[in-house]
């Protein structure tokens, strides 16, 4: 199987990690032989509920034995996709209710930059140096990190991008920007947070220009940080709110939402302003909706912050340098690449899975579901401290 994977499905780096998947289930992954795998990645975010969460294989069977795809998106009235919308805004600001359902966060990121445009009839987006927003053509345009789009281009024009946390760049902001795109926490440059009230001075001066103000929680929605969003914890509501990853525990998805008003520009001028086959999927949607009922229904998200402290209470280790992030989107960081490749390469042999971010080489990703037990976060970080005092 791992010859035909090499052969004949196309790879996106030369060295794959190569584990051969037999099942997996709740925080552990097995491979074909047997052997378990603590995962501390959660299919990067994507897991929320961890793997194969009985509530959402329940809610996909069901649906399944319903229908499946019928019509391309926004024309037929399917239940599961209206149901999730609607639960959706109730945990929404009251800017924040109409949600248009994609396939992927990328694709959710493309329709948000088309709706600014659209709706302001402005061309220039700005973004942040080192954030990341996805592949397709218009995410990677606002994607700040040239080392991955130079070969690409040319881009979409008219992108100006600002340092992260810089209150200074923020005159940069004019009359002419029709959006300004920001992850809530900065991803791939390694989990850094927004300093206490940056994102604030960034929402007042939307205001100030007329600008749009996407905020990408591709990443960080769905609990990860503590809040549903993590947008709550910085007293700033964007005019878009860009989601995927953790939506489904595992299916691909992804959406952004905005006001009726704003969301209705793409309705005309061309009609079809965007447009998508399966996004909205039934199947998909059930088990966006069983996820997000199984969030508001337990403790998760607030256990979230609880279990961030056990991370970094537990991780303390002299090769250790930093931890950043919050809640369960946790980064250690190291002082060289080295160190870093060689603990991910030696927890595999181990059992355990970690990860690595996108342009923060010292990173090592820590991301499990939130599902996991303090058992199995003591579990995981022993293995860590005994494979950093070995090396």
């Amino acid at each position: 199987m791992k010859k035909d994977f090499l052969k004949y499905q196309a790879q996106t780096g030369p060295h794959p990690l190569g584990l051969e998947i037999s099942r997996a289930s709740g925080s552990y992954i097995y491979d074909t032989a047997g052997k378990e795998y603590l995962d501390f990645v959660a299919g990067v975010s994507a897991c929320t509920l961890g793997h194969c969460h009985p509530k959402v294989i329940t809610a996909i069977k069901n649906q399944v034995d319903r229908y499946m795809h019928v019509m391309v998106y926004g024309e037929y009235v399917l239940d599961p996709a209206v149901t999730y919308c609607t639960l959706l805004a109730a945990q929404l600001p009251e800017r924040l209710t109409t949600t248009y359902l994609v396939n992927s966060g990328t694709e959710a990121i493309e329709g948000a930059l088309k709706l600014t445009r659209r709706f302001t009839g402005r061309s220039q987006v700005i973004s942040a140096k080192n954030s990341y927003h996805g592949n397709t053509m218009g995410s990677l345009s606002v994607s700040g990190h040239e080392e991955r789009k130079s070969i690409f281009r040319p881009l979409i024009p008219d992108i100006t991008f600002i340092d992260f946390n810089s209150e200074e760049d923020l005159l940069k902001i004019t009359d002419k920007t029709a959006a300004v795109i920001l992850e809530t926490i900065q991803g791939g440059a390694g989990f850094i947070l927004p300093s206490e009230d940056y994102l604030e001075k960034v929402r007042e001066r939307c205001d100030q220009t007329g600008s749009l103000l996407i905020l990408d929680e591709i990443q960080p929605g769905f609990g990860r940080t503590g809040k549903l969003f993590a947008f709550e914890h910085y007293n700033c509501i964007p005019d878009i709110l860009v989601m995927g990853k953790g939506m489904a525990s595992g299916l691909p998805v992804g959406a952004f939402t905005s006001s009726k008003k704003i969301m209705r520009s793409l309705q005309n001028n061309p009609k079809l302003g965007h447009i998508t086959t399966f996004g909205g999927n039934p199947v998909i949607a059930s088990a966006c909706l069983a996820t997000l009922k199984e969030l508001l229904e337990n403790d998760l998200i607030s256990e979230t912050s609880e279990k961030e402290k056990l991370f970094r209470n537990l991780l303390q280790h002299p090769a250790i340098k930093e931890i950043r992030g919050k809640g369960l989107m946790l980064a250690l960081i190291f002082e060289d690449i080295e160190t870093a490749n060689l603990l991910i390469e030696k927890s595999m042999e181990a059992g355990l899975i970690l990860f690595w971010l996108l342009f923060e080489s010292r990173a090592v990703r820590i991301t499990p579901p939130l599902t996991i037990s303090v058992e199995e976060i003591e579990k995981g970080c022993g293995l860590i401290l005994r494979i950093l005092d070995e090396m």
